[in-house]
């Protein structure tokens, strides 16, 4: 008997058809004898709908008022589910976040999970229900309804399967594991079997969409195992571990991209010390995160800034730069949103020399201008901009090996979805 934590998306349980076949695919679980839980999103676009409708009211809803809105998205995907095991004849219940003690920070839209309790979960799992929990929220220690952010149902599962020592943790989205590259630009994308928390934390952090970053930093943080699959076949996914001797180290396992941060440059600014930290310490108080930064070559006794940022944070960010520019003397500030990141990862790179001017020389022979430049041992990123993406990753997955034979019918089926 295994102790599962599953986790379906918003696609997974977009209708009510769908919402059965999560049903089916726990209660087969169930039947083998192991022990469920499974944590839920919004059906389909339903926290979409939600923000519009909070639009439509205003231009500028709170923070926790969103929050106690978007929360009611997964409380109607759990409370349908259980209802579909229980129509079944199976023992099934429901909780909310806050329900199961999922204790976050008090930083409302993108709260930070501190503690897990699950005290009433290990009970109903022993007393034989399937546990349905909603993904995305928590509350903080004083009970305020939180929300977790991008990919925070993701993170729910992660760490429920770390507070109650699940032996694995599945994550069904509507792509079968984690690919060299989005099969959607590039059709020879092969999947991945096995990668090490390490390359998945950095292809998550540079555009890969099928886990969130925060999820797994918490699976590594916590040695939990996660296995990354498609809602809709029985087919082995991406399994995701701390690395081993056995393990496979290409030197590129995958190229990414992120179209969603946009550029900000602060020009002329006074060359002394402490302007920088002036700058971001401004932006950390709006808690804008902040990816790469680059600073130029002073000249005449000023310089420039650059740094990239989601776009989801850009309207804090131009908050706290307009009042600090003015503060540190700068002469302009601008926003850029037309540019995207491209990053190659690989676990090899850091024993193989040459990638850098391979990577460069790939993206100029096809006049792929490079921006910004971010590196870390396993992964190298550049800020290109946005109408060159595409191109620079189809020439970067051929030109480091990663393209398949053939075009697998599940690959060319993903492409166009």
């Amino acid at each position: 008997m295994a102790l599962i934590v599953t986790k379906f998306g918003g696609t997974s349980v977009g209708t009510t058809e769908r919402v059965r076949a999560v049903a089916n695919r726990l209660i087969a679980f169930h039947e083998r004898g192991d022990q469920v839980l499974a944590v839920v999103s919004a059906m389909g676009k339903e926290t979409d709908r939600l923000i519009e409708l909070a639009h439509q009211i205003t231009n500028a809803p709170s923070n926790r008022e969103m929050d106690m809105l978007l929360t009611t998205g997964e409380q109607v995907s759990i409370a349908l589910l259980a209802m579909a095991i229980q129509a079944k004849g199976y023992k099934a219940i429901s909780f909310t976040g806050p329900q199961v003690g999922i204790i976050t920070d008090s930083v409302h839209a993108k709260a930070k999970i501190v503690a897990v309790e699950a005290g009433c979960v290990r009970a109903a799992l022993d007393e034989g229900h399937i546990v349905i929990v909603a993904g995305f929220q928590g509350k903080t220690p004083n009970g305020q309804i939180t929300t977790l952010g991008r990919g925070g149902s993701d993170t729910t599962a992660v760490a429920l399967a770390a507070g109650i020592n699940a032996d694995v943790c599945e994550i069904y989205t509507d792509v079968s594991g984690v690919y060299s590259a989005d099969p959607r630009i590039v059709p020879r994308a092969q999947k991945i079997n096995e990668i090490s928390y390490e390359e998945m934390l950095e292809m998550a952090s540079s555009g890969a969409g099928v886990l969130s970053m925060r999820s797994v930093e918490f699976a590594r943080n916590h040695g939990v195992v996660v296995h990354c699959r498609s809602s809709f076949s029985d087919e082995p996914g991406t399994i995701v571990k701390k690395v081993s001797a056995e393990m496979e180290h290409a030197i590129v396992s995958g190229v990414t991209h992120d179209t969603s941060e946009a550029k900000i440059t602060i020009r002329d600014c006074p060359d002394t010390p402490g302007v920088a930290a002036r700058v971001f310490t401004a932006l950390a108080a709006e808690n804008v995160n902040v990816d790469m930064v680059i600073q130029n070559v002073s000249e005449d006794g000023h310089t420039d800034i650059s740094f990239t940022t989601p776009e989801a944070d850009l309207p804090r960010a131009r908050k706290a730069i307009d009042a600090v520019a003015e503060e540190i003397g700068a002469r302009t500030w601008v926003v850029d949103p037309a540019v995207a990141k491209i990053s190659i990862v690989g676990a090899g790179m850091r024993t193989n020399p040459g990638v850098t001017a391979k990577m460069f020389t790939v993206l100029a022979d096809a006049d792929v201008n490079i921006d910004l430049i971010s590196t870390s041992p396993i992964r190298l990123s550049c800020i290109i901009a946005l109408k060159d993406v595409e191109t620079a990753v189809r020439v970067l997955h051929t030109a480091f090996g990663l393209d398949a034979d053939d075009i697998s019918e599940e690959v060319a089926s993903e492409a166009l979805q």
